[in-house]
């Protein structure tokens, strides 16, 4: 804000103490110089919160905001990456639509883990087998948190690798 403006904000017997070397000039040079910060951060805001602009430090706490905290390690990341967490916090829409859902599951695994063919067989009602495939090793902890968090509380789970 500049200080013109701060100055139209004040109460009219003020204003008219302003003056090209006024101590009120000085005070409102001051407040403008003081906003200055402010103004910047939220004119880009919009860069913050876009998981594909926002600076990496940032994405996980934007993970937390639309629920993704139970995915997380302890350091607040994913095996696969922060750009694999990039996607999905851009996907959240399309996820909580599918949560729940064999779809869902595979969904999230795949953007996840950028891999495909995993596999969801279910042999018997409320429980389902995760197949995983080739390469999905290396994730196996970010896997069994996502299953943990997206399968519904009533379903048992079991993943195994593929041979």
């Amino acid at each position: 804000m500049k200080s013109r403006q701060i100055a139209y904000l004040l109460p009219v017997v003020m204003r008219r103490a302003l003056g090209s070397s006024s101590p009120l000039e000085a005070v409102l040079g001051v407040m403008e110089a003081m906003h200055a910060p402010s103004e910047a951060a939220l004119r880009n805001f919009h860069d913050v919160v876009n998981p594909y602009a926002a600076p990496e430090r940032f994405v996980p706490y934007l993970a937390t905001w639309i629920g993704l905290e139970p995915v997380l390690d302890e350091r607040g990341r994913i095996s696969s990456g922060v750009s694999r967490l990039r996607e999905l916090v851009a996907a959240s829409n399309r996820l909580a639509k599918w949560r729940g859902t064999a779809r869902g599951l595979l969904l999230f695994l795949e953007i996840a883990t950028g891999l495909r063919g995993f596999l969801v067989d279910e042999p018997r009602p409320f429980h389902f087998v995760l197949t995983l495939p080739a390469g999905a090793a290396a994730h196996r902890r970010l896997i069994e948190r996502i299953v943990s968090s997206e399968k519904p509380a009533y379903v048992t789970a079991e993943i195994v690798e593929t041979l």
